[in-house]
């Protein structure tokens, strides 16, 4: 069984899964369209865990992204699961 994260780890986690994804225009483009969100609003809305959750939502989302972001970032792939159960509704049961 993989260690707990702490949510201050998670959210660095996710805060990193963001700004790659701002490198990414088509999963970024997706991901503003899916969240409602506007570049513009990207920097107050990162301090709500909330929506780090859903930033990490949506890399889970797309596999070959969230395999592209754990190499790039020299991490396991399971980290950004692990991160998004420590943030606000990620101990809801995943039925897919």
């Amino acid at each position: 069984m993989a260690a707990v994260m702490t949510r201050e780890a998670a959210e660095r986690v996710a805060l990193q899964a963001l700004a790659w994804m701002a490198g990414q225009p088509d999963l970024l483009g997706g991901f503003l369209a899916a969240s409602g969100a506007g570049p513009e609003d990207l920097r107050g809305a990162a301090k709500q865990p909330e929506f780090l959750g859903f930033v990490l939502d949506h890399l889970l989302a797309h596999e070959d992204a969230l395999l592209a972001f754990a190499a790039e970032a020299g991490i396991a792939p399971d980290v950004p699961g692990r991160a998004r159960a420590s943030l606000p509704g990620g101990d809801l049961p995943n039925w897919t």
